[in-house]
């Protein structure tokens, strides 16, 4: 039996790629020295992959910001903003991915969205009537051809043309099929280069097939990989699927000639199912997802082996795989010097991962393998106990009523009362919460951790810092302050850290998109919060100034989905146990004089099951009650805030509204503001920020340009409805930016305000 990953990590272990990403976009580090980490990455995680005897080693898994924008590269999908731009191959790839703004000229970037239901960003491919779709780039083969030389011989990947034509967006009057022929000769292209250079196989990724699919889309797929198969050569193709089961297109699958199907077994609910009730063709490979690509936990060899067992009763060929790319978890457990030997028995990252599939290997190959030393080594560790469990924690949650998920009074009432409280401007102006986390700050911070400073003097240079922010938001007239969180190393893993249950890595980084890494907290037992958190910051800044202050926090849906969860007990008992901890701290806010209070459920769409029918029972239904937990014991004059960041909201926003917030922020700007057509048309009564620019993008918006967008929104949101904001957070950005940026914002709402 072989073994096969789908894509592996690429930032690496220690963030390199995004530390001289950054640097080269500082101009600090030559173009040379950039493509030499890249080479150094992709080396190491080829050898290591090797060294695990990894059958289908992944290349063109490595990207410098997204696989997507690759792929979209490699084909000739540039829009001509971006070409007229008149730059190198790399820094018009770089414009397409953060904006441009210089002696060129000046472009936003492609907009962004979740991919999937995970937290990993792509940058949305965007086509119009005339892009010329075709072989345009070297990527794939360049890489192909690096490992190669290095005596390794992988499997090209790249995003299947079904996956890349739904996830597009078609700006003109053409749409999906019309590009039919076009693409269909681009992928031919790409397989005659292939069997040139001697490949055996290609991955083409095809993750949209999970999703809900129509017979318009049947007939798209058909039609695409009739075309694309019959130019294969001799080179073997496997379709690979990950993130669902393929129930609408299975036996098509199974009648096309695809050379191998790539199925998640794991995510998949009806993968197995689907296995015995209609065979799999014996002319086919089945790269079965068993080993889990996103969570951390370890696997128990004696569940998948069962499983195996079961799939290899209806497939002849069996390729042991993960169940999606290892991209989403983190690259090893190796640097973790902090954390436990109990604690890190239990854990397995990309590397490990590598390992556990060899053993798997091992162990399936032996005459008995219930008698291997791997197997009962794996299956003590199971048979043991884990946790104690916290019967407190347990009782609370057993106890809550419907009274504890309803705020009142209702809606409407609460709009009245707080508007007389406030008395707020037309257009009110605030920003999301964070403000830049500069060299100094992280400096603070570190410097803390290592005992180096006492707690007193980190946080007398917080105080300073945050009375400079509100000093600075009073001068350019914001109307609602923040006190910009230079306490907070992560909007999810600060309150991890700050609640009993979690756990923390050291270097446990994850690719959210671009350079922006996370290190999600692990949810080791159950959750409880032993004192305050944001109190003494959010009260401190109200001390500085009479505005209102917002006091921030992150909601109990957005940490769960952001953190690595527990297996052994439900999402929704998880997501109730943290709703309830947060509780506790907006009504310690609300008691310290704290009157407008905004909780995130920045990840709220990720985890939305891929499937329509899943939404409600699997997801919905806790997920919306486990924010009106949070928020319901509050008065009717404290205002809830809450924000999302990069996702598809339109089907949903009916949720949204039935969470209760009292105003909610949103991305808007990538999208071209397209989410106010679905506020309108919806009758969504919560008040709204829509993003008024991209703050993913180092460009300084004009003020003419935020005037037109608040026009925008204005045709279509009353005025007694609309705040005005940025995106996301200003974490990330340089501090020279994020002011001019929002000086620009306050006087196009102040010029808008004007003519009203």
């Amino acid at each position: 039996m072989k073994t096969s990953i789908i894509g592996y990590p690429r930032v690496g272990a220690l963030r390199e790629l995004k530390f001289a990403s950054e640097k080269y976009f500082k101009g600090m580090l030559p173009v040379e020295e950039l493509q030499q980490t890249a080479v150094q990455l992709r080396s190491a995680n080829w050898k290591l992959q090797q060294e695990n005897g990894i059958d289908f080693i992944p290349s063109n898994d490595f990207s410098f910001y997204d696989g997507l924008l690759d792929t979209a590269c490699l084909l000739g999908i540039v829009p001509q903003r971006y070409q007229a731009l008149g730059l190198s191959p790399l820094e018009t790839y770089f414009a397409m991915a953060r904006g441009y703004q210089g002696d060129k000229g000046d472009v936003k970037a492609l907009a962004m969205k979740k991919w999937f239901n995970t937290n990993y960003h792509y940058m949305v491919p965007e086509i119009d009537d005339t892009t010329s779709i075709r072989l345009a780039g070297s990527k794939l083969f360049d890489e192909f051809t690096e490992a190669k030389q290095l005596g390794i011989a992988t499997k090209p990947v790249l995003i299947g043309a079904f996956t890349l034509l739904k996830l597009a967006k078609f700006t003109g009057s053409k749409k999906a099929k019309d590009f039919v022929p076009a693409v269909v000769e681009a992928y031919t292209a790409v397989l005659n280069q292939l069997n040139t250079l001697g490949a055996a196989w290609l991955q083409l990724d095809e993750p949209a097939l999970v999703t809900d699919l129509t017979a318009e889309d049947i007939a798209l797929f058909t039609e695409l990989y009739n075309g694309i198969l019959s130019a294969k050569g001799s080179v073997k193709v496997v379709a690979q699927t990950y993130f669902g089961d393929v129930r609408d297109c299975y036996q098509l699958l199974q009648a096309l000639p695809f050379d191998g199907i790539g199925i998640d077994f794991l995510e998949g609910k009806q993968s197995l199912d689907l296995v015995r009730k209609h065979g799999f063709a014996s002319d086919k490979v089945l790269f079965a997802g068993v080993i889990n690509g996103k969570n951390i936990w370890k696997n128990q060899y004696k569940q998948t082996i069962a499983l195996v067992r079961e799939i290899s009763k209806h497939a002849s060929q069996v390729v042991l795989g993960t169940s999606c790319s290892l991209l989403h978890v983190p690259y090893t457990i190796k640097h973790e010097t902090k954390l436990t030997a109990a604690n890190k028995q239990y854990f397995t990252f990309a590397e490990e991962k590598l390992r556990e599939l060899a053993e798997l290997k091992s162990i399936l190959e032996q005459a008995s393998p219930e008698a291997s030393a791997l197997y009962t080594e794996n299956e003590k560790l199971f048979s043991a106990s884990r946790l104690a469990n916290d019967n407190s924690v347990q009782k609370r949650v057993a106890e809550l009523t419907d009274a504890d998920f309803t705020r009142l009074p209702a809606f409407a009432e609460r709009e009245t009362i707080q508007k007389a409280k406030f008395n707020l401007p037309p257009l009110p102006t605030t920003t999301i919460g964070s403000f830049p986390q500069t060299a100094d700050v992280r400096a603070n911070r570190a410097a803390f951790k290592k005992g180096n400073i006492t707690e007193q003097q980190y946080k007398q240079f917080n105080f300073e810092r945050i009375a400079d922010c509100i000093v600075q938001q009073e001068e350019i007239g914001i109307d609602v302050i923040v006190h910009g969180e230079y306490e907070r190393n992560d909007m999810v893993e600060y309150f991890g850290e700050c609640l009993d249950g979690f756990i923390f890595t050291e270097n446990a980084w994850v690719q959210s998109y671009g350079t922006r890494c996370v290190k999600p907290p692990v949810v080791w037992g159950d959750i409880s919060r032993s004192k305050p958190i944001t109190v003494e910051y959010s009260a401190f800044a109200k001390s500085r100034t009479h505005k209102p202050v917002k006091g921030m926090l992150t909601g109990p849906v957005t940490i769960l989905n952001w953190s690595f969860p527990r297996e052994d007990i439900s999402l929704k008992e998880s997501a109730l146990q943290i709703g309830l901890a947060i509780r506790d701290e907006v009504l310690d806010l609300e008691a310290n004089g704290i009157e407008i209070i905004q909780i995130d459920e920045a990840a709220l769409r990720e985890k939305l099951p891929l499937r329509h029918s899943d939404w409600q029972s699997e997801y919905l239904s806790w997920a919306i009650p486990a924010f009106r937990l949070v928020h319901s014991g509050v008065k009717a004059e404290t205002q809830i805030h809450t924000h999302m960041c990069y996702s598809q909201f339109n089907d949903i926003l009916r949720d949204i509204d039935a969470m209760d917030a009292d105003v909610i922020t949103f991305e808007a700007s990538r999208s071209d503001l397209a989410i106010i057509d679905a506020i309108n048309e919806c009758g969504f009564r919560t008040e709204v920020g829509p993003g008024v620019y991209d703050i993913h993008s180092p460009r300084i918006p004009s003020v003419e340009e935020l005037k037109q967008g608040l026009d925008r929104m204005l045709d279509k949101i009353e005025v007694s409805k609309l705040w005005v904001n940025p995106d996301c957070g200003l974490k990330t950005r340089g501090v020279t930016e994020t002011w001019a940026s929002l000086k620009n914002l306050v006087q196009a709402a102040k010029e808008v305000r004007a003519t009203l």
